[in-house]
Parts: C-alpha cells; sequence; structure tokens
C-alpha cells in the first residue's frame, strides 16, 4: 500500500525540470517538432534568397520571378489542376526515398522504377485491352508495381546480402531502365504508327484513367495522397514500423536485439519501388496515353527533394510536392515573361537541395529546440 500511496502522489506531483517547468511541459513536448519544421523552412527560405541572388547577377527581378511562380502555380483554378496533376509522380517517387530512409538508406534511383512500370504497363495495354476498365485498370497498375518493387527491391538485396552501397546501385540501375526503356519503346514495343516519337500502342479509351469529378486531375492524385496516408500508419502505427524506426538509428543494435533487418531493408525498398512504378502506370494511363520517352521526366529526382524537405515523413511530402510541382508548372510563364530558359526552376531546386543538406548539420544545435530547456533533464 505504501508504494502504490507512493506512485499515486508521483503521478499526482509533476516534476520539476531545471528551468522551473514541469518535464512534461508543452514547450518540452514540441521543441523536438517544432524544430523538424523550423529548420526546413529555414532551409527552403535559404534557397529562395540565394536563387534570388542569382537572378538578381543576371538581371532580372526576383520579385517578378516569385510573382509569376505564384501566379502561374496557384494563383488561379486552373493553374491549382496544372500543379495537382503534377503532385501525382512527385508524390509516388518521393515515397521510393522516404520509405528506404526510414531504415538510413539513400536510395536515388527512383526514376528508373517510374520509366520500367510505365512501359510494363504500356507494353501490357494492348494485351487487356478485351477486359472490362474494372479489372484490366487494376492489374496494369499490379503489373507497373510489381516492376518496380523488384527494380528497387533488387537494390536492397543488394545492400543487405552484398554490401554494395544502395545510392550508387540505385542510380546506375536507372540508368540502365532508362536505357531498357529506349531499347523498348523503340524496338520490340513500338507501335508501327508512331513515326515522331517512338511508343507503344495507345490505350484503348476504356483503360484511360480519368479526371476526377469538375477537375482536369486524374484520379492518380488521390491514389497517391491515400498511400501515402498507408505509408505513415505503416511506420508510426505498427510493429514493422518501429522495428524499421530502430534500425535506421542504428542496424547493429536492431541485429543484436533480433529484428529481421534483412527482409525490413528488402521490403521497404520493395515498397518503394511499387509506388514509384505506380507513378509510371499514371503517367502512362492517364497522361501520355501510351509509353515513350516522355516517361523520363525527372520526376524520380525531383521526388529526392520532396522527400528530404519533407524530412522524409509521408504526410509532410503532400504539401511539399504540392508547392515544388507549382514552381515546374510556372516554368512555361517564366520562361514566356521573363526571357529565361526552361530550365531556370530547375537551378532553384538545386539551390534549395543544396540547402537541405546543408541544414542536416543544425539539427540538434539551437538550445530553442532543446528539451533540456523546457524541463526536460
Amino acid at each position: 500500500m505504501a508504494k502504490l500511496g507512493m506512485a499515486i502522489a508521483d503521478k499526482a506531483i509533476p516534476k520539476i525540470g531545471p528551468r522551473g517547468l514541469p518535464t512534461d511541459s508543452w514547450q518540452a513536448t514540441l521543441a523536438r517538432p517544432a524544430e523538424a519544421i523550423a529548420i526546413p523552412i529555414g532551409a527552403l527560405l535559404s534557397g529562395f534568397l540565394v536563387f534570388s541572388i542569382f537572378l538578381i547577377i543576371i538581371g532580372k527581378s526576383p520579385l517578378e520571378f516569385f510573382a509569376l511562380v505564384y501566379k502561374a502555380g496557384f494563383g488561379t483554378g486552373f493553374s491549382w489542376q496544372n500543379t495537382l496533376s503534377r503532385t501525382t509522380p512527385l508524390l509516388f517517387a518521393a515515397l521510393c526515398v522516404a520509405l528506404p530512409a526510414r531504415l538510413g538508406l539513400v536510395v536515388i534511383g527512383g526514376e528508373g522504377a517510374i520509366v520500367l512500370g510505365g512501359v510494363m504497363a504500356g507494353g501490357l495495354a494492348g494485351v487487356m485491352a478485351g477486359l472490362p476498365a474494372v479489372i484490366a485498370i487494376p492489374l496494369l497498375a499490379f503489373a507497373g508495381g510489381l516492376m518496380g518493387s523488384a527494380w528497387i527491391g533488387a537494390v536492397g538485396a543488394l545492400r543487405h546480402y552484398r554490401g554494395v552501397n544502395e545510392t550508387i546501385s540505385s542510380l546506375l540501375l536507372a540508368y540502365i531502365a532508362i536505357a531498357l526503356m529506349n531499347h523498348m519503346v523503340e524496338g520490340p514495343l513500338r507501335d508501327p504508327s508512331s513515326l515522331n516519337k517512338p511508343s507503344t500502342a495507345p490505350f484503348a479509351e476504356h483503360l484511360r484513367v480519368g479526371n476526377l469529378p469538375g477537375m482536369d486531375v486524374h484520379w492518380g492524385l488521390v491514389v497517391a495522397v491515400v498511400c501515402c496516408i498507408l505509408s505513415w500508419i505503416l511506420i508510426e502505427r505498427t510493429t514493422w514500423g518501429f522495428a524499421a524506426r530502430i534500425a535506421g538509428g542504428n542496424i547493429r543494435a536492431a541485429q543484436v536485439q533480433g529484428l529481421p533487418v534483412g527482409r525490413l531493408i528488402v521490403g521497404f525498398t520493395a515498397l518503394g519501388g511499387t509506388f514509384a512504378g505506380l507513378a509510371g502506370v499514371f503517367e502512362v494511363a492517364a497522361v501520355h496515353g501510351s509509353a515513350n520517352g516522355s516517361l523520363a521526366a525527372g520526376f524520380g529526382y525531383t521526388g529526392i527533394l520532396v522527400a528530404f524537405l519533407a524530412r522524409h515523413d509521408p504526410l509532410a511530402l503532400i504539401p511539399v510536392a504540392i508547392l515544388l510541382a507549382g514552381f515546374e508548372a510556372s516554368s512555361g510563364l517564366v520562361q514566356r515573361r521573363m526571357d529565361l530558359p526552361d530550365a531556370t526552376t530547375l537551378v532553384l531546386q538545386g539551390f534549395v537541395f543544396v540547402a537541405i543538406l546543408l541544414s542536416e548539420t543544425l539539427y540538434g544545435r539551437f538550445k530553442l529546440f532543446a528539451p533540456e530547456r523546457w524541463g526536460v533533464k
């Protein structure tokens, strides 16, 4: 009874930290989450600042540039639809980076899974043309996702079983995948009627993925958002996600504790590859109508920036992907109004990416975000 009374007393009287605040104060609770938000935002603004200096050096107005970006990406309903249509592949590509990153893996070859997923769907579309859409479209998505899963899952397998660096192997496999895509669409899978731009046979009309009601945005956006939500649940609310976070902190310690590190590495990389493959499927089935060289549009590489800026949080990927998609959607207007190359927005993305990488060294350095400051020992 005495021990029970002491336990009740301990719960009733809050513990006081060194600054006179309870150790469970709301300031201490929010310190680390606030850091995870403030530093990426600061890095984003720093990238904007450096890019603004770059514009001034070449004789252009930063204010005019960002005003045009806002107008083209977010200023009107049409602009929003254009931005959201570009968000879908970025979300899938970012998931391909974010999920392995929770295990401490840096996989940057999602572009390969995207193009192969698209080629797989484009090649099978003619075979499934006679099937109803409710059967054929899920089968095409499954085939494209399976192709991406095998491609990026191989990166995880090479990392775990052979010790091959996943960053290098994923990048090299992406180059191989793009070469395979070009070979297939210009050779065995080429539609004879595609004279100017080699492509696979066009999708049957009933196999095309349609748009959301009242919007010029295809259903892939909904699928991508749902995948982000499910990925967050997997990481934050399941034992597999907890094990992945433990392994990401210290793989050796996870192995000592008996966690299935090998299955986690292969499983999470394969799942990320599945999402990248789905990006290719939706690009073919909803945007292009056939598989061709346009699949290699750089979504996999922009997805790296999205994932790092979102700190590999599946839910944070959504607003970050929308932001960067807006920048990409504005490139045409910026080119026409400011007489700048179409690749100017890529320069902006480069500056932001460098700022994000440099900001990684800042975590834990600001006392403002230290729980100890607010009472936690």
